[in-house]
């Protein structure tokens, strides 16, 4: 990932542009902290059933926060563990799965 934006609208969305230019518009479903970071949760919009959460170390420095790549296998583990427990602690089906009950 080479860029992303905040954008101010109803739901907070962040673009990605990826290495080949393509870009991926994701929801924001969450900051969270990981020891003495801060992290970002996405899910790309228009995924399907099958899509994953992108997870990223979240700066911000000013105003133009920035999300940097998790290089090492430890760090995302541990990451990824503090995601999974948010996710505990919310009712992610209501969030995101509203339309679905509503079908």
């Amino acid at each position: 990932m080479s860029d992303a934006l905040l954008n101010n609208e109803e739901n907070d969305t962040v673009t990605l542009t990826l290495d080949d230019d393509t870009e991926i518009v994701c929801d924001v479903i969450t900051i969270f902290p990981c020891g003495d970071k801060d992290y970002i949760a996405l899910l790309p919009r228009d995924c399907g059933d099958n899509s994953e959460v992108y997870l990223y170390e979240f700066v911000e420095d000013g105003d133009e926060p920035t999300l940097l790549n998790i290089d090492s296998d430890e760090e995302f583990e541990a990451v990824s563990d503090a995601f999974d427990e948010w996710l505990d602690s919310e009712e992610f089906d209501d969030m995101f799965g509203e339309d679905e009950e509503n079908e």
